[in-house]
């Protein structure tokens, strides 16, 4: 049936073939079907988008396979690459009952897998190896002069979960091990791009094959389940909490969870809170309520910070089909890890994209009939006569049904590609020069920015980056011209934790007065005489000592200042436009809950009564509100211009605060127009005197030049700020004229 169904099962080698009847298929997929021509010849680069458990892997592997086994030189190679290693393990059990029936050898590889194993590949390379690129960097630097040699029967190279890497120091590190791939076995080699579907798939091509995404042959399956099934839920925290002794009160958290026990208990499902804190809080009351039900527990927490082992005893208690399991996890449980079917995905507070929102959706919905999914909850705050702006738009319930919105029209974020990521040049640098033993500045340029991903940096920021790394002894240059690693550099190297291009996530210790009052993630550029709340009061920031990764603070009584976390992504401007268009809108979205359809409203007469359609700018609580409705990387290159004008600003989604100690809307609108009439500033400009801009594991190793370019390229869109500048000059020179004459009546 299955092959009088399917045009391409008959292309396939017949062990193959016999392994899928074996299996029970009674059909091949659509990216499948579609995959295995574009593969079999080998000759092209693919990228194959679809949604999570589409069938992505075996839509590669089996034309991948059956082009190998065909092979007249023998079993060729396969380069599998996988952003974790979990996945890796997982990979591992998909492919080795395949494989296994094809004669061919699958090798996990990864810190955990034995020298041994390694070893055998060595010996015999051929087959297919499950890698990270942190691994195959390893293997570049430490087997450089045997590469082409190891290399030599590299036929294909799949990178799955493509769109994780897109926009990240991980994404640049794979692009530069890709391109040292072709060059060690001088030739190009087939990539296999696996992603989840990207709001513009022409990029992630380009980012697959630099220089030629055109030549990318791009499967698309936009296979979404028949039904979603999605209510957002909102619930109001009391403003001031009963601070009685024993006044015992059920707040949202709680709330929540009891409404996820009702529902979720007795089926499979994934719960994704906005952080680990929130992850542990959730799992931990889910336990309880298991044990003062007195049923076995159905909760099972799932994090980067837990053992690999309390991650495995979730990941099986999913795929136990004689329980019910749901696990409360961060992004780790988002890839594609197989951990069965689930019946509802659960999402407390806004997701950081809706990309992310559609991954996560992705793996509700998967058995026949069933529709997907999706639950939200958002906690608000009660309204006082001293409730913020924000509190008073709804903003965090504006803004998850904003992202809903848009993914009921399937619009996903482009894939973010401007970053410039100095840092990871600094360990591509380091690492060709282990891998030869040494090299020429000149063939050090051409490699990694003239053919490489580095193309951004121009020759004389790439002489005076070698010049700062020799100040710093990471490398060295001999009077011919090659360059060869200085004594911190080789030290350095020869550390296992240099293969990673990311860094572990840093926070700072927050001091007054010598005492310490914890640690903290921080997010965004900030300086001296900024505020941050921490601890429950806010602080003005007297110093900070980025390499002692110290914040002095002095107790402060202002008013409101951001809450600093390392959690959440950048929200793209399309969400705050559809923001917006609910705010001027009459319509309720039918996803809305009665609690929520309440809170919509309070934030629509809101936005009417401060005529939030006709102004900029907003004076409240001794504030002054920018109201932009632009993305988070516009929005935090406008506060960088207000930085420089003397401001003290916070970003609060839609808006930035301007703290308003002797301070006008008159200054602020001025401030605003000087911006828009002169030239588009560069990085170095609007980043005077800022500090926290180490975000990348090498950044401190850049010039100071370079690692504004590279924060103002991963943090900020400047020309989008001053386009927008621009396009509001009239309405700022308009509301000032008219603020002047309500100052003089």
């Amino acid at each position: 049936m299955l092959q009088r169904q399917s045009s391409s099962f008959a292309l396939l080698d017949e062990r193959i073939q016999r392994w899928i009847w074996a299996e029970n298929w009674s059909a091949m997929r659509d990216a499948q079907e579609r995959a295995i021509p574009a593969l079999l010849a080998c000759d092209h680069d693919v990228l194959i988008a679809a949604a999570t458990a589409a069938g992505k892997t075996e839509a590669a592997f089996f034309p991948i396979l059956t082009h190998m086994l065909a092979d007249s030189e023998g079993t060729g190679l396969c380069i599998y690459i996988s952003p974790i290693k979990a996945l890796i393990n997982d990979q591992f059990l998909r492919l080795e009952r395949l494989c296994e029936q094809l004669d061919m050898r699958v090798w996990p590889w990864h810190g955990d897998i034995s020298s041994s194993s390694k070893n055998r590949f060595f010996k015999q390379p051929s087959g297919v190896v499950l890698i990270t690129p942190e691994s195959l960097e390893a293997m570049l630097c430490n087997r450089g002069f045997q590469v082409p040699q190891l290399l030599a029967k590299l036929r294909y190279i799949v990178i799955d979960e493509l769109h994780a890497f897109i926009g990240t120091e991980r994404g640049k590190q794979l692009q530069s091990l890709l391109q040292r791939l072709d060059l060690a076995v001088g030739r190009k080699v087939v990539r296999v791009g696996l992603s989840a579907t990207l709001g513009d798939l022409g990029m992630a091509a380009e980012f697959l094959r630099l220089r030629g995404g055109a030549a990318v042959e791009i499967i698309h399956s936009n296979a979404d389940p028949a039904r979603l099934d999605l209510q957002i839920k909102a619930y109001v925290e009391p403003a001031h909490l009963p601070e009685a002794e024993h006044a015992v009160v059920a707040t949202s958290p709680v709330l929540i969870a009891q409404h996820l026990f009702q529902t979720l208990r007795g089926s499979n499902n994934l719960v994704f809170p906005n952080s680990r804190s929130l992850v542990e809080e959730y799992a931990y009351s889910l336990g309880r309520l298991c044990e003062s039900h007195q049923i076995a527990n159905e909760f099972w927490p799932h994090h980067g910070n837990l053992s690999r082992e309390i991650r495995e005893e979730t990941e099986a208690a999913l795929k136990n089909k004689q329980r019910h399991a749901t696990a409360i996890c961060t992004n780790t449980l988002e890839l594609g890890i197989d951990i069965g079917a689930v019946k509802s995905i659960a999402q407390v507070g806004s997701p950081p994209s809706v990309a992310s929102m559609r991954q996560r959706l992705g793996r509700s919905g998967r058995r026949p009939g069933e529709p997907a999914i999706l639950r939200g909850y958002v906690i608000e705050r009660a309204l006082t006569d001293q409730s913020s702006l924000d509190v008073q738009l709804r903003t965090g319930l504006l803004t998850f049904a904003a992202m809903v919105s848009l993914l009921l029209e399937k619009w996903v974020e482009p894939p973010q590609t401007g970053g410039l990521h100095f840092s990871t040049f600094i360990q591509q640098l380091l690492s060709l020069i282990a891998q030869r033993g040494g090299m020429q500045a000149s063939d050090a340029y051409r490699t990694l920015c003239a053919q490489g991903p580095f193309a951004a940096l121009q020759k004389s920021d790439f002489v005076d980056l070698l010049r700062h790394m020799g100040k710093l002894e990471l490398i060295q240059q001999e009077s011919s011209g090659l360059l060869l690693h200085g004594v911190k550099g080789e030290r350095i190297v020869n550390h296992y934790s240099f293969y990673a291009a990311f860094a572990a996530e840093e926070e700072y210790r927050v001091v007054c007065d010598s005492r310490v009052l914890g640690s903290l993630p921080i997010s965004s550029a900030i300086g001296i005489g900024d505020f941050i709340v921490f601890a429950g009061k806010t602080w003005r920031v007297e110093s900070i000592d980025e390499d002692g990764k110290t914040i002095s603070v002095s107790k402060t009584s202002t008013g409101k200042a951001p809450v600093f976390s390392g959690s959440g992504g950048q929200l793209h401007v399309k969400i705050r436009e559809r923001m917006r268009a609910l705010y001027r809108s009459t319509e309720v979205p039918r996803f809305l809950d009665a609690e929520a359809v309440r809170l919509l409203q309070e934030g629509r007469d809101s936005y009417a009564r401060f005529g939030l359609d006709q102004r900029l700018l907003l004076t409240q609580g001794g504030a002054i509100f920018l109201l932009t409705w632009l993305g988070d990387q516009q929005n935090e290159a406008l506060a960088a211009v207000l930085k420089r004008t003397g401001f003290t600003v916070a970003i609060c989604g839609p808006m930035i605060e301007i703290f308003a100690t002797g301070t006008s809307v008159q200054r602020v609108a001025a401030c605003l127009l000087a911006f828009a009439s002169q030239a588009l500033p560069d990085a170095q400009a609007l980043l005077e005197g800022a500090y926290n801009l180490r975000r990348e594991k090498w950044d401190w190793a850049l010039p100071e030049h370079l690692l504004k370019k590279s924060f103002a390229s991963l943090q900020m869109d400047i020309a989008g700020a001053h386009a927008w500048a621009r396009q509001q000059a009239r309405v700022l020179e308009l509301e000032t004229q008219l603020i002047t004459k309500e100052i003089i009546a």
